[in-house]
């Protein structure tokens, strides 16, 4: 039976630390400010630890000290869900210093994505938790809030709400001027379903996360997919899943290798993010990339959903049952804690 932690409610304490990389430009500190400011208004506490504000080579502070910090949340009874400041590429580092027992006995949030997948999938799939792949911490910062951290806050306050695709989405980086930006409106969001299916409707247990980092863990001792998936065959798999920099040529191996692996049995369907940073050597779109390993298999298939990196992005529970529809180049995610 999936795990689900107590949602926040007002007077909670909400715990803010950088198991990946950390803040480190005078902007970031702005944002960072404003959000803690942001919830203390709504009634919260945040809770800081030291490696928030520190980044050194791609990374808040040494191994060890990221993995205590971290542990140091989960033992803290007061924190009611832990917000990570940011994301990176070394997260993994930490997951040998990591006390999942005790992760087991003190079940709370954890919230993030990108490079933090290479901690809350784990959580889940080993330990039955329940988490949430969305906004880091800093999106708290923008003023006014946008509807996807309006959202973002009211599912961790256990409002499951009826997330709708967006308008438009930002389509690459922009640097800030005043710290407190929203999203910037660049391009409309288009779903789009394979075959040109008019309508495509996913039901399944949500699980995924950023693929780079997903590919990391395949194999090896934190890989508890195939028990977790067989846990739950009942319900099927609906996997969400999005990438960072993977080019065509990496995305058709990684894929190839997780479905060898056995990750994509008992599936439902997929879903996949916008991809962020896209290039092939061999003139083939991500389309094309994810068809020629997934497409055999005749399971729906949608693309460009409002998953990860190019921000406004859906609020995901990982372990949660989701329904998923897509129509006309838009869509929708419901979310169930069964």
């Amino acid at each position: 039976m999936l795990i689900f932690p107590d949602f926040l409610k007002p007077g909670d304490v909400i715990g803010v630390t950088a198991p990946s990389d950390g803040n480190k430009k005078e902007l970031d500190y702005i944002r960072l400010e404003h959000g803690i400011l942001a919830l203390k208004k709504k009634g919260y506490t945040v809770k800081e630890t030291e490696d928030v504000r520190t980044s050194e080579k791609g990374r808040s502070s040494r191994k060890e000290l990221r993995a205590i910090q971290l542990m140091d949340l989960y033992r803290d009874k007061r924190i009611k869900a832990i917000v990570s400041a940011k994301g990176g590429d070394f997260l993994c580092e930490i997951l040998p210093m990591v006390d999942f027992d005790l992760i087991k006995k003190n079940p709370k949030w954890f919230q993030g994505y990108s490079d933090n997948t290479a901690f809350l999938f784990p959580v889940t799939t080993m330990l039955d938790i329940a988490t949430i792949y969305g906004n880091n911490f800093n999106d708290f910062g923008m003023e006014p809030w946008h509807k996807a951290v309006e959202q973002n806050f009211m599912i961790l306050n256990g409002k499951l709400l009826k997330q709708e695709s967006f308008d438009y989405y930002e389509d690459g980086f922009h640097d800030k001027v005043t710290g407190l930006e929203s999203y910037q409106n660049d391009l409309p969001v288009c779903w789009t379903n394979v075959y040109d299916k008019e309508e495509i409707v996913i039901q399944g247990r949500l699980l995924g996360g950023c693929l780079d980092v997903l590919l990391n863990l395949v194999g090896t001792r934190y890989d508890y997919v195939r028990s977790f998936i067989d846990r739950y065959k009942q319900d099927g798999i609906l996997w969400f899943l999005e990438s960072f920099d993977l080019g065509s040529e990496a995305l058709i191996r990684g894929l190839w290798q997780l479905k060898e692996a056995g990750w994509f049995e008992n599936v439902n369907g997929f879903v996949f993010g916008r991809p962020c940073m896209f290039s092939s050597y061999t003139d083939t779109t991500y389309e094309e990339a994810v068809l020629s390993i997934l497409g055999d298999m005749q399971k729906p298939i949608i693309f460009n959903a409002d998953i990860g990196h190019k921000n406004p992005q859906f609020t995901v529970i990982n372990g949660a049952y989701g329904i998923i529809e897509s129509k006309n180049g838009k869509g929708s995610l419901r979310m169930e804690l069964r």
